[in-house]
């Protein structure tokens, strides 16, 4: 499993893609159609129709690399409720969506802090 660490942005282009496409074609739809850098420390995550598969785009300083998971017998539980074109999301929320929970119905307290116990 990748693990990133958590200052790492973590981008989801929510409609499906061709799964043809390679590291220049998911490039061109992180700059054409997500509007964001490829070459950003970030994390671009594309899902194919059937939902059974994801490809990972991110640059690493030194070149482009591809990530692809296949499920054989499950999907992903992929945000389609959102009505924005590219989900944001925690590193929390990505390490759900690869154990294959529902990012959309998990929410987590929110973290509380303090400055003193009195």
């Amino acid at each position: 499993m990748i693990d990133w660490h958590s200052d790492v942005d973590i981008y989801l282009h929510r409609h499906p893609v061709d799964f043809r496409k390679a590291i220049n074609g998911l490039s061109v739809i992180v700059e054409d159609q997500m509007r964001l850098s490829p070459f950003s420390r970030s994390v671009f995550v594309f899902c194919n129709k059937a939902r059974d598969k994801l490809k990972v785009l991110y640059w690493d300083q030194t070149g482009f690399a591809l990530w692809h998971k296949r499920l054989e017998k499950a999907k992903f539980k992929w945000p389609r409720q959102h009505t924005d074109d590219i989900v944001t999301l925690s590193h929390e929320q990505w390490l759900w969506l690869l154990r294959g929970l529902d990012i959309n119905r998990l929410e987590p307290h929110p973290p509380l802090y303090f400055s003193s116990a009195q």
